[in-house]
């Protein structure tokens, strides 16, 4: 019989899923080059190979067999063609700008393990999907309020999270909508560079974030009495100021957060926080013209800096913090063991902190793959955001799996193992 390749779940699966590919009807013993593609809206192009033998019977299922050197990755790695996707364009990064379509992947299988692909044996297409049959998907235009809110299948109340990201700006939703596939009510929020919001992040004023606290709080379908907060790289310090001054919060997830205020001067009321001080000097720039930030900031334990740490010990939560080993954004480890040891001078509640050795600055939902480096806006300039691929891969699926416990414990008072999607 003709090769063929099976993959289950066979047509469609969510993003976060695991997929299993296999390939039958080859000859015994046969090598042969296994490639995915996939393109996202901008239409740049992400593609993986790896070089596999088939069995005695000429089957070849990617969870018993390793990849074999020469490709994109080798060893045993079920989903290293999904992980290990790399843009052809420099310095460009996965992400879902539309939620409600598919990432479409395609996977080929070739003749060979040449330089250039053999004759092509078999090929397959497969939907990676973000958002879940019945998940509600609802923008939101409240007061200033500029975001997207998912809601889960069924009939609620649903623990209720805020999600933010970064310096980047706009509205990502991947992460909310993942999230909101296992039972929580999830707003991503956007709160510079969107529509009538400011175009660039000059300053912050947290009455625009309390807003939105206040719409989740008073949402029909938000379960009280509090609601999460879940912030990656600035998105972290973010929700650590409004842990630290806002009312209703009950757990706040960091994911390579700071607990000094960065980027921008912070207000709230008659409440100034100054951003923490950059040295330029301190940025080191390779060959290649990638730069590494990582020592840029100044310590916000030390001299006039000492201002821009956030009073994270006024916050009546508890928190989580992600930790990626080796993220070249900024020290988060540094920033994670300084909150612990704050709240704990302060008589608070230790906080959770895990640690993933290899993970570099963009910990994402699994299976998106590691962006080693690309354009900061701030810097305007190409930064490396640390991580070797496969830890990082690894780490993203246990802190997925870390992030969905820590606010399933606290906002629902259920212990924290994993729950199923069904």
């Amino acid at each position: 019989m003709a090769p063929s390749i099976r993959l289950s779940p066979a047509a469609r699966s969510l993003f976060d899923e695991p997929l299993a590919i296999a390939v039958q009807g080859l000859g015994p013993r046969q090598q042969v080059t296994l490639r995915t593609s996939l393109r996202d809206e901008t239409g740049q192009l992400f593609q993986a190979s790896a070089h596999y033998q088939a069995g005695d019977d000429g089957e070849l299922d990617l969870a018993r067999c390793p990849a074999l050197p020469g490709g994109s990755f080798s060893g045993l790695e079920p989903m290293g063609l999904l992980w290990a996707l790399q843009p052809q364009k420099p310095f460009w990064r996965l992400v879902k700008r539309d939620v409600q379509s598919p990432f479409l992947l395609q996977l080929e299988v070739f003749e060979g393990h040449g330089e250039r692909p053999g004759q092509l044996l078999a090929q397959a297409q497969h939907e990676r999907a973000f958002l879940r049959d019945g998940v509600r998907r609802v923008p939101v235009r409240e007061g200033r309020i500029r975001a997207t809110l998912f809601l889960p299948p069924g009939n609620g109340p649903f623990p209720g999270i805020i999600d933010l990201y970064g310096t980047g700006g706009g509205l990502p939703e991947y992460r909310a909508c993942l999230l909101a596939n296992y039972g929580f009510a999830v707003l991503a929020l956007a709160f510079y560079s969107y529509e009538d919001l400011p175009k660039e992040m000059k300053e912050v004023h947290l009455e625009y974030f309390e807003e939105a606290v206040n719409y989740m709080l008073q949402h029909s379908q938000v379960k009280g009495p509090g609601i999460g907060l879940l912030g990656h790289s600035k998105g972290g310090d973010l929700c650590v100021s409004m842990a630290s001054f806002l009312k209703g919060i009950t757990a706040t997830a960091l994911i390579n957060g700071s607990v000094a205020n960065v980027g921008a001067v912070l207000h709230y009321k008659d409440i100034t926080i100054p951003p923490l001080g950059v040295n330029r000097k301190r940025i080191k720039v390779s060959k290649s013209g990638i730069a590494d930030i990582i020592d840029a900031l100044n310590n916000p334990l030390e001299g006039p800096d000492q201002q821009s740490f956030i009073p994270l010990e006024k916050a009546e939560c508890c928190f989580l913090f992600i930790v990626g080993q080796d993220d070249h954004n900024w020290k988060s480890e540094f920033f994670a063991v300084e909150g612990s040891k704050r709240l704990q001078a302060h008589g608070k509640e230790k906080p959770e902190i895990v640690c993933y050795p290899g993970a570099g600055h963009y910990i994402e939902p699994p299976f998106f793959p590691m962006c080693a480096a690309s354009v900061h806006l701030l810097f305007g300039k190409p930064v490396m955001w640390g991580g070797e691929p496969k830890a990082h891969c690894e780490a993203q699926i246990d802190a997925w799996q870390q992030i969905q416990a820590f606010f399933r414990k606290h906002l629902t008072g259920e212990p924290s193992g994993t729950s199923s999607k069904l």
